[in-house]
């Protein structure tokens, strides 16, 4: 893989994560039954920065959850012989919640409705609604994100890889193009 372009550096990430807060907020009208459930892996951290933005703007604290959705996915006999799973934890009823499920990227849609069949086996939330940091188009499924960082064009070929530094220790998003 090759080195392409990047997209965001860690104040890019930060003006995205800080609009994506006050955007929740809004369409939300506050805070009052909002809760957040990141996907594993970068989804989480994303969340958790979400959430701690969120209680900087308005000063509650809004309710992290995190979702392994490895057993949802399509394509599960494709990854491993053993797929390696690891807990969701969803220290709240998601009943009548407002949830806003949050990722790195979307891209074919796929990652999103696993997750979607993984909420709904938690309970029933009044609505879910969709954060990621980076959309670049291609969907396969008819999913939208509600709140989008960045969007970015690509090509197939491409990938976007998103480095957090709870996950990667450094902080940017990279286009790499396979050679």
């Amino acid at each position: 893989m090759r080195h392409k372009a990047q997209i965001l550096d860690k104040e890019g990430i930060r003006r995205a994560l800080t609009r994506i807060a006050h955007e929740i907020i809004e369409r939300n009208k506050g805070t009052d039954g909002l809760a957040l459930i990141g996907i594993r892996r970068r989804g989480v951290p994303l969340a958790e920065r979400l959430a701690a933005k969120i209680r900087e703007i308005e000063g509650s604290t809004v309710p992290v959850g995190t979702l392994d959705i490895t057993l949802y996915r399509d394509d599960l006999t494709t990854l491993a012989q053993q797929p390696l799973v690891h807990r969701t934890e969803v220290p709240f009823a998601v009943s009548d919640k407002k949830i806003v499920l949050v990722d790195d990227v979307i891209y074919t849609g796929r990652t999103i409705r696993a997750a979607l069949d993984a909420i709904m086996d938690l309970g029933r939330p009044r609505v879910i609604q969709l954060a990621v940091l980076v959309d670049r188009g291609h969907r396969e499924l008819p999913i939208r994100a509600d709140y989008v960082g960045k969007n970015v064009p690509t090509s197939r070929r491409e990938v976007v890889a998103v480095r957090l530094q709870e996950t990667d220790g450094e902080e940017r998003v990279l286009i790499l193009e396979n050679d």
